[in-house]
């Protein structure tokens, strides 16, 4: 049976003879020169400990759809991390089922044959006109390294028993009878990808390096921006111009505040202009074409230089994170280096006479948090807040291991109608955030091309101006 065709306002009635043109006429363009991807031995290997996991069982993982902007627009499809983490494939609505005997099959829509039907020169979703090339069955196989078959044939798997990951693919979770077993299955997805491998490892560092690079961007560009009314805007074109260069996108919508918007946690409206009197909060990571983001914050003074008030509240949350990174070691707990930034944070606040009271019982009552508000880091991979469904037992109270890949990022967020707070202080936010790969004998600095200490900071300015 044909699919009905995904047709837009663009689209035109279509004749006989003009239907009877378009299937003839065309040169073989099948691809004989395809090779296997860089992550097809990696992917391999997880689908292997994936079927060890759940022996003798069927899994069905899908890769996601696309999803409506608006009328007949779609989003820039994305797939589904754990999806990508177990294929390196990243076309919408295929399906990967792991079968039983522990073998994969990749349900997939291969290229339409321009002998047949109209989808690729009128499908606006799917057609080759309108989307671009997709691979046909033994393209895809040999990209991939794992067997494929047409999307239309996934129904045989769908009938049968198996582990769903739901939520994903509709159509799929409608399909499939509901077992008791889907939520481990996307737990055990999650906490697979805590310890990242070598080729992770090597692509978050590109992302991280990219990330730095448009980071000079950013600074290069100030004077620019500064005149500009929605400099803030500005800026984020920037950064984003760097990461379609060196990468897929954007890792997640890029927090680019100016003055008070930097007590915002995730300002992305980024539609304000800047003041040369004020810090600027850019938070931003460059995505990988493998999926894989970076996600560092610096704050600077958009004059180049901090004034007395400004430096006295950078240096304490670089103090709270130079403490935070010294705890990262394999074995430490991982709420440890949170803890160790917000003990600094609560001392310096003290200190300050902002907090009154003994360390310990500012710690106890949390009061500190009203300046601070979250925690201090995650981890880090394929999502920006990487594993998000793992088990609390062996991700938030769990401990480090070699491979794991985190954010440090402590903060001070002064908003600028809170009157606890001296009025030199108001409308100031301050976040200091790195990635970091745990190793055997402690912690890595990835993000290390980029300067963290006042002093590095404005010597960098001063460097790319």
């Amino acid at each position: 049976m044909t699919e009905p065709l995904n047709i837009g306002s663009h689209d035109l009635p279509v004749t006989d003879e003009l239907a009877a043109f378009m299937r003839t006429g065309w040169a073989d363009t099948r691809r004989t020169d395809v090779t296997a991807l860089p992550i097809a031995p990696w992917a391999a290997k997880r689908r292997a400990a994936l079927a060890s996991r759940f022996p003798g069982e069927r899994l069905v993982i899908p890769a996601g759809t696309l999803k409506v902007r608006s009328n007949d627009a779609d989003f820039r499809f994305r797939p589904h991390s754990a999806y990508a983490y177990l294929t390196g494939a990243g076309e919408p609505d295929d399906v990967l089922v792991i079968e039983p005997s522990g073998e994969s099959v990749l349900y997939m829509r291969p290229r339409s044959p321009r002998a047949e039907g109209q989808e690729f020169y009128r499908d606006r979703r799917y057609g080759e006109f309108w989307a671009g090339r997709r691979p046909d069955l033994a393209e895809a196989a040999e990209l991939y390294q794992v067997e494929c078959a047409h999307i239309r044939d996934l129904g045989r798997d769908l009938d049968r028993p198996a582990r769903v990951l739901r939520g994903v693919d509709p159509s799929v979770d409608a399909r499939a009878p509901r077992g008791g077993g889907d939520a481990e299955l996307e737990t055990f997805l999650s906490e697979m990808r805590l310890v990242k491998d070598e080729w992770e490892l090597g692509e978050l560092q590109h992302a991280v390096d990219a990330t730095a690079r448009g980071f000079e961007d950013v600074v290069r560009a100030l004077p620019q921006a500064l005149a500009h009314p929605r400099g803030e805007r500005y800026l984020e074109g920037v950064f984003g111009l760097r990461a379609r260069l060196e990468g897929n996108a954007i890792g997640y919508e890029s927090i680019v505040a100016s003055g008070a918007h930097a007590c915002v946690l995730h300002w992305i409206r980024n539609d304000g202009r800047l003041d040369r009197n004020d810090l600027l909060l850019l938070d931003a990571g460059v995505e990988s074409d493998t999926l894989y983001t970076a996600d560092v914050t610096r704050t600077f003074p958009l004059s180049g230089r901090f004034t007395p008030a400004q430096r006295q509240a950078y240096e304490l949350v670089y103090e709270a994170q130079s403490a935070a990174i010294a705890t990262l070691r394999p074995g430490a707990r991982f709420r440890e280096f949170h803890l160790a930034a917000m003990r600094v944070i609560t001392e310096g606040l003290r200190d300050w006479g902002l907090l009154k009271g003994s360390t310990d019982e500012l710690m106890e009552t949390g009061l500190y948090r009203r300046y601070t508000l979250c925690s201090s880091g995650h981890m880090l991979g394929l999502d920006v807040h990487d594993c998000a469904r793992a088990r609390s037992e062996v991700y938030l109270d769990g401990v480090l291991e070699e491979g794991h890949v985190l954010t440090v990022e402590p903060g001070l967020y002064f908003q600028p109608d809170d009157l606890t707070l001296p009025e030199e202080l108001r409308g100031m936010g301050i976040r200091i955030e790195d990635d970091l790969t745990v190793t055997a004998d402690g912690a890595v600095l990835m993000s290390a091309a980029l300067p963290r200490h006042p002093d590095e900071i404005e010597s960098w300015m001063s460097g790319l101006a």
